[in-house]
């Protein structure tokens, strides 16, 4: 005796797929992935820890740029006594005169590159990236309006937590 199904198979007309729109769209999206991906780029600062070891002393003793962010300010060292500080204007820092600052320091010691930016725990990060462009770099008008030019200052940078 032969089984009937409870089912029955329907016989009727086999649906295709319409992939043309998909294709529209990768045709337009691919290339505007690539041409976005080339303005696309990462900029790496290479950061140190200030060392303090108590190995070998060195042989001559050098000036030692350490600029320190405070609640009240910032202040500047050689590395032994504050050599200037910098208030708080409105209370935000005044990065301007820490600019000119670090400029004078530059053009007293141009053979100088390292500097230490050393941070307050509560100090909030914008600020040590701010005093790290500023410490790093300074902006010189061109002379045409509103173009400038970086110089570098001290560019080899190290950071840790203010004393």
């Amino acid at each position: 005796m032969a089984r009937k199904h409870h089912y029955k198979r329907r016989k009727g007309n086999d649906y295709e797929i319409d992939v043309t729109t998909f294709l529209n769209l990768m045709v337009v999206l691919i290339p505007f992935l690539l041409i976005t991906a080339v303005f696309s780029r990462l900029t790496i600062v290479e950061l140190d820890l200030p060392s303090n070891a108590s190995g070998a002393a060195p042989q001559v003793e050098s000036f030692r740029v350490e600029v320190i962010v405070r609640e009240p300010g910032i202040e500047i060292s050689n590395g032994k006594s504050i050599i200037a500080t910098v208030p708080k204007k409105d209370d935000e820092y005044d990065l301007d005169e820490l600019s000119q600052m670090m400029v004078a320091l530059k053009q007293e010691y141009p053979n100088i590159d390292t500097a230490s930016v050393l941070m307050e725990p509560f100090v909030p990060y914008d600020y040590l990236i701010q005093v790290m462009d500023v410490v790093r770099t300074v902006e010189v008008p061109t002379g045409v309006e509103n173009e400038y030019e970086l110089y570098a200052l001290f560019s080899d940078i190290s950071v840790g937590e203010a004393p």
